[in-house]
């Protein structure tokens, strides 16, 4: 072997040396769980983790192993799926329930074991079992290494942003009708941001998300789309994002005023704030786009981009 073969050889084995001692297991725990929950004045139980809605925030590296304990205190049958991680290696820990692996039953708990290979970004996670994912679902956020800096400056702040739907009804009552009368779902009461229909719908301006911004700093937003079918249109009045990745890949910057997310699919997004709007607020807003002819929730949700107040010496 060649001394050019040796150094090669010694490289990729300090590489992979490295890359062990960095990377890090992630434990999570998962309690599905029933919780009442109050949106349009209409309060109702429904299948959350840990009692939230949306869902916990799953954060790793690129590497790292990630071990997420879910425990099963529902009567429905409940699989999770790692929304567009790829499963190297691991593909029982997938969680399409009846394809990868029988769901987890009332009472029993399964342990997710997997490692992020290969990727970086926005991905989200969800219920993989008949309509369940209307609420169970939350963000995957997988860093870059540590000594790996994002090929865009370093945003002021990282914040998700997931659009989701709320339904007055019981979900598994609707999909279940569906699928008996061969007929399209009852659509949604309302979009939401982060779990809130906003201010747009009746009974819900006290529902609305608000994301506090300071003048001049560039805001990385995490945008996951977990509406069940729906394409959404995205925008914030008067500013321009500038879209820096799609499903997980990095793409050639661009600005735009409006972008459209599949259901699924994620969006990074820099937003660069305006250099002097003390005290200004601005709706951030989100509606489908459909060309089919079925029905669907023709609604706008929106939440509340506000400046913060100048701090006076």
């Amino acid at each position: 072997m060649g001394s050019i073969e040796i150094f090669l050889l010694s490289m990729m084995i300090a590489s992979c040396l490295l890359s062990s001692v960095s990377a890090a297991t992630r434990h999570y725990k998962f309690e599905i769980k029933m919780q009442n929950v109050t949106r349009l004045c209409h309060t109702k139980s429904i299948v959350t983790v840990n009692g939230q809605f949306p869902g916990p925030k799953i954060v790793a590296r690129e590497g790292d192993r990630l071990e997420i304990e879910v425990v099963n205190h529902v009567h429905n049958n409940i699989s999770i799926h790692w929304h567009g991680i790829r499963q190297v290696r691991s593909g029982w820990a997938d969680g399409p329930a009846y394809v990868t692996q029988c769901p987890i039953q009332n009472g029993q708990k399964y342990v997710y074991n997997f490692t992020i290979i290969g990727q970086r970004g926005t991905f989200w996670w969800h219920a993989h079992i008949s309509w369940l994912r209307s609420t169970l679902y939350g963000p995957i956020i997988i860093l870059p290494n540590k000594n790996t800096p994002y090929p865009f400056a370093k945003p002021y702040k990282e914040i998700p942003i997931i659009f989701g739907e709320w339904f007055n009804a019981d979900t598994e009552v609707i999909i279940s009708q569906a699928l008996r009368t061969g007929g399209g779902p009852n659509v949604s009461d309302a979009y939401t941001i982060n779990g809130l229909p906003g201010p747009l719908y009746n009974c819900s301006a006290k529902d609305t998300f608000k994301l506090k911004v300071k003048p001049e700093k560039t805001y990385l937003l995490r945008l996951i789309n977990a509406a069940l079918n729906d394409e959404l249109f995205f925008s914030i009045a008067n500013h321009t994002l500038q879209i820096i990745d799609a499903d997980g890949v990095y793409v050639k910057p661009f600005e735009t005023n409006t972008l459209i997310i599949t259901p699924g699919q994620t969006h990074n997004v820099l937003l660069k704030t305006k250099s002097h709007f003390p005290n200004a607020t601005f709706y951030m807003t989100a509606r489908p786009y459909v060309t089919g002819p079925g029905t669907f929730d023709n609604s706008t949700v929106a939440g509340i981009l506000e400046y913060e107040s100048e701090t006076k010496l």
